[in-house]
């Protein structure tokens, strides 16, 4: 599929900082090419913060993030199930991506993937298969989570789009200790992308399902 055929994207994100990880710099590329980009964010982990941080401080911080990746603050949707029990969840999740899949008709859906490892991430990929079986999928690539993870897809990027995908995981400081958050990774992990399609960097994506119209 060409980047310049989507207009109307929505990426599923358990948590927030999931979009950004998980495709933040194709999102850069997408929103400066003019696509219209939502992301619907399932919990704020609000019971899982390290100490000392308010209960409120996961929204800021996506607000703030989605702000650098060109997003709408009216385009963060956000739902506010308890942290690692979205499985618990599955039926309400699922009305809420039927919903969604009828309010936005998105062309193109980016969510976790069908064999990531942690729990609330499980549950969107399968429930977002499930709401958008007639629309494009990629699913979005986290190391730490995936055991297998099938590159079918790649976005190429530059420089521009890595640096705003690292100033926007900067905003979410309660997050700074995980390793996947430094730059050095999110860099190294883009180069390695890159050197598969012949391009600086990239992102890598298994692409589920494509749909022409």
């Amino acid at each position: 599929m060409r980047l310049d055929k989507p207009r109307n994207i929505l990426v599923l994100a358990p948590h927030p900082d999931d979009a950004e990880l998980g495709c933040g710099a194709t999102i850069a590329r997408l929103t400066e090419e003019g696509a219209s980009v939502y992301v619907a964010t399932f919990s704020l982990c609000e019971d899982s913060l390290p100490p000392g941080w308010p209960r409120g401080v996961r929204e800021v911080e996506a607000c703030k993030a989605i702000e650098e990746l060109s997003i709408p603050r009216e385009n963060l949707l956000i739902f506010r199930y308890p942290v690692r029990r979205l499985a618990m969840y599955r039926q309400e999740i699922l009305d809420d991506l039927v919903r969604l899949n009828a309010e936005l008709k998105p062309d193109l859906v980016f969510q976790p993937a069908t064999d990531d490892l942690h729990q609330d991430h499980s549950t969107v990929a399968n429930e977002g298969l499930r709401a958008f079986k007639r629309t494009t999928i990629y699913a979005y690539e986290m190391p730490w989570n995936n055991i297998a993870f099938r590159t079918t897809a790649f976005v190429a990027l530059e420089e521009r789009h890595i640096e705003r995908k690292v100033c926007a995981l900067s905003h979410y400081e309660s997050q700074r200790d995980g390793p996947y958050m430094a730059e050095s990774f999110t860099r190294g992990l883009a180069r390695t992308r890159g050197v598969a399609i012949g391009t600086e960097f990239a992102e890598a994506f298994d692409v589920i399902r494509t749909v022409y119209h």
